[in-house]
């Protein structure tokens, strides 16, 4: 029977080196560290019970507690870091006490198995409810991010049915505790569920590598802002989207670029797009896209933004350009943009949209360059 417990532990070992092994890949995926600690040290405090390490049902009761609350607290807190988000050193701390606490009053001082049996599962069950209402903007996500959400929300939702109905009112037996229908009944659902929720991290995981990697490829790689593929990608699906709401696209170009190439070299050609690239980023509101099509040139789509708007957007970023010292230019050197914006048409596709925005930044360029125009507007 022994060996039986036991199988649950090497479980959790394997899934530990799983996670540990997929965190050597990617170093910048902490979280995973984190899980790999989570699931060894539930290992080391279901092994705590089973082998009686420490001796003693009081010792044992409360050195497992407070291994098994800083392995839940390990995994919901990965759960969370991989989001951004996080729970307080104040508040972990405060949970640590309630559970490990509670275990050793209800040990030493009111000895009563089936409270501490309580304390623990409903502990843990709350603790993961918890974490599944934080991370509820999951069930919207990718098809393995809807999994894992199902699958934590279940393995929450289980420690309440599972401890009444395995335990009621009445504790298990002490000297039989480890065949008893309550522990037997945690191994095989913990195993059960416990698994199906590793898999479930293993598989975001895969999902979350995959999500970079089409990121990046999204990406140019000189000034850190979309390339024209990840635009277009971007820019149908909002148009496609956009209903009654205005969508405005602008487009671009560094006035005189050649000749910063060509007089100062290309590292410092580079060093232009980078800042050009940052102060773009700098303008753009929560929900607009921009991109580096090529060479020098630049698109921005605005949403929830009409012609008016986007033509005091572009103007503020062509002041700001003249006005930014670019640090890998002499002295005397100013740097200058034009622009050329054009608002989309019911049924526009964004070939149609792209080009008549562009024949506004070229009626730009012939009216002298560093200067902003619509398309259809007479100018000024």
């Amino acid at each position: 029977m022994r060996l039986v417990l036991l199988v649950g532990p090497t479980i959790l070992l394997v899934f530990a080196a799983s996670f540990v092994l997929a965190w050597t890949f990617d170093r910048r995926r902490r979280h995973l560290l984190v899980f790999g600690a989570s699931c060894l040290l539930f290992c080391l405090g279901t092994l705590s019970q089973i082998l009686q390490i420490p001796p003693g049902a009081g010792p044992n009761a409360v050195v497992s507690a407070f291994i098994y609350t800083a392995s839940v607290l390990a995994f919901t807190e990965g759960l969370l870091a991989r989001t951004g988000k996080r729970t307080s050193l104040a508040e972990k701390a405060a949970i640590t006490l309630l559970i490990v606490g509670g275990i050793a009053y209800f040990y030493y001082v009111d000895r009563d198995l089936l409270v501490r049996i309580y304390i623990l599962n409903f502990g843990y069950g709350l603790i993961c409810l918890a974490t599944a209402w934080r991370l509820r903007d999951m069930r919207k996500g990718r098809l393995t991010e809807r999994v894992l959400f199902w699958t934590l929300l279940a393995f929450a939702l289980h420690f309440f049915p599972r401890t009444i109905l395995t335990v009621g009112v009445a504790a298990p037996d002490p000297a039989q505790f480890g065949l008893s229908p309550f522990w037997l009944a945690l191994q095989f659902s913990l195993a059960v569920l416990g698994v199906a929720l590793a898999l479930a991290l293993l598989a975001v995981t895969v999902g979350d590598v995959i999500e970079d990697l089409r990121r990046t490829g999204n990406l140019d790689p000189l000034t850190g802002i979309l390339n024209r593929r990840g635009f277009e990608e971007g820019a149908a699906q909002r148009l496609a989207d956009r209903h009654s709401h205005p969508l405005c696209l602008v487009i671009a170009d560094i006035d005189r670029f050649k000749n910063i190439n060509d007089t100062l070299g290309h590292p410092a050609g580079d060093e232009v797009l980078r800042t050009f690239a940052a102060l773009v980023r700098r303008a753009m509101r929560r929900g607009d896209l921009s991109a580096r099509f090529g060479g020098e040139e630049f698109v921005l789509l605005l949403s929830g933004c009409d012609a008016e708007g986007a033509a005091a957007f572009a103007e503020r970023l062509r002041a700001s350009v003249s006005e930014a010292r670019f640090g890998s230019l002499p002295d005397g050197w100013q740097v200058t943009a034009s622009f050329g914006l054009a608002e989309a048409r019911a049924g526009e596709s964004l070939g149609q949209l792209v080009a008549r925005a562009d024949a506004a930044l070229y009626a730009a360029k012939r009216a002298g360059r560093n200067r902003v125009r619509r398309h259809g507007a007479i100018p000024a």
